[in-house]
């Protein structure tokens, strides 16, 4: 997965005033923990920063992870770590996700985060409709301990390139 089109991974790239809802929405702030899975460009890692948040930005593809690095070098809120954001080993500590993570990944990227194992608080991700309505069902009918609610649905022009899926922010957080 180092390389390619966007589409063979299903990167879609989110425009700033949905990533200001979504890090809005997802309650973080002030001394948090943050991972921003599938960084990208880092339009979250930077608003996620700017909130006063301690963020780890994770992306696999080398070209976006050298781009991150050079564009948050002097920001010391901000460590890069080039990764699969499938197999990341997560903080032992609390933590929170904001993230739109590359469509192709999601349900082991909610597996990852869902395990027995996982210090997560809360999620904010960006996910296939299709994907959270499984979700959803998934954790009621095998009683994960997590809750899964779709916060608002996300206009296709909400991207670049427009996804040929329907999307929506979903919040993940334990009972």
């Amino acid at each position: 997965m180092s390389g390619g089109s966007r589409a063979r991974w299903g990167w879609y790239r989110l425009a700033d005033a949905h990533v200001a809802a979504l890090v809005e929405v997802s309650g973080v702030g002030r001394g948090d923990v943050v991972i921003d899975l599938g960084a990208g460009d880092g339009v979250i890692t930077r608003r996620l920063a700017r909130s006063g948040a301690r963020v780890i930005a994770v992306e696999l593809h080398e070209a976006r992870v050298a781009t991150l690095r050079a564009r948050f070098s002097s920001v010391q809120a901000v460590t890069v770590v080039r990764a699969d954001i499938t197999e990341l080993r997560l903080p032992r500590r609390d933590f929170h996700v904001v993230a739109n993570p590359p469509f192709g990944s999601v349900s082991s990227v909610l597996a990852h985060l869902t395990s027995r194992r996982s210090a997560m608080a809360t999620a904010t991700m960006v996910l296939p409709i299709d994907v959270a309505a499984r979700w959803q069902r998934r954790v009621v009918e095998q009683r994960l301990g997590w809750r899964l609610e779709v916060v608002h649905r996300l206009p296709r022009s909400a991207f670049t390139p427009r996804p040929r899926i329907d999307c929506c922010v979903v919040r993940v957080k334990g009972w």
